[in-house]
């Protein structure tokens, strides 16, 4: 298989603090990946690289086969799908959420003068349906709950059929049924054999959806395992990882981890 990603002693340092220090790591164009780790891990910092959003200090990063600082990066990022918090609040409150969705065509976060054709609307429409948010197409973005803004978040970054999904914790804050809500809709989508490329930060392995078949775990800007979800989620991992001595348990493809 292709790759989508690959970082090659890809160090970030802000001031004179490495946030991320010689990452080496691989995605390939069928993988579904989650990457955990305590706060300050660098987890973000990861995602944004792979979003072209910034640029290593040194190494290299090859997104979709091109280069960070060799590409243009305002072609480049209309491929990648990307979802996080800090998007979400570009986005003006008053923007319904069809025009949400439907502004991704042009990676803009609020509708201006674009002109947009009979296929985007149906387009955007169709995503919406498949997230269930085809009722709240003409609501308001701001008046929206927590969950509801999470999954009109993804809807739009999937609207161009990215042929890399990112997504920046998409279940925090988020209450136990509007998780489980959003966690069946993530895992139906990873299982589509049409879905792109996922890479999914979480802070909690219960919020892991079914259909994610690799895991990096992250501790002081290094990534210290990746691999087979199986091989790498284990309570000596984590235990490791966080600091603390933690036990993990699988339950049919659902993980749950607490102190021993």
């Amino acid at each position: 298989m292709a790759s989508v990603l690959e970082l090659s002693d890809v160090t970030v340092v802000r001031g004179s603090n490495p946030i991320l220090s010689k990452v080496n790591w691989t995605v390939k164009d069928d993988e579904r990946w989650v990457v955990l780790g305590p706060n300050g891990a660098g987890k973000t910092t990861l995602l944004q690289v792979a979003a072209a959003l910034i640029h290593p200090t040194a190494g290299q990063a090859r997104i979709l086969d091109d280069t960070l600082g060799t590409v243009d990066v305002f072609e480049l990022r209309p491929r990648i799908g990307f979802a996080s918090t800090a998007m979400a609040k570009r986005i003006p409150r008053t923007e319904t959420v069809l025009d949400v969705v439907l502004t991704a065509a042009y990676a803009v976060a609020g509708r201006w003068n674009e002109s947009y054709e009979d296929v985007d609307t149906r387009r955007a429409q169709r995503v919406l349906t498949e997230w269930k948010l085809d009722g709240l197409a003409q609501r308001r973005f701001g008046d929206l709950s927590d969950g509801e803004q999470k999954r009109v978040q993804i809807a739009r970054s999937v609207m161009t059929d990215p042929e890399l999904l990112l997504l920046d914790e998409p279940a925090a804050s988020l209450d136990l049924g509007a998780r489980e809500e959003l966690l069946s809709l993530l895992s139906g989508y990873a299982m589509a054999p049409e879905a792109p490329a996922m890479v999914m930060v979480t802070h909690h392995v219960e919020e892991i959806p079914r259909g994610f078949g690799h895991a990096v775990l992250m501790a002081a800007g290094e990534i210290t395992v990746a691999g087979p979800i199986g091989e790498v989620l284990t309570s000596e991992n984590l235990s490791e990882a966080f600091g603390l001595s933690l036990e993990i348990e699988d339950r049919d493809g659902r993980y749950a981890a607490r102190a021993s």
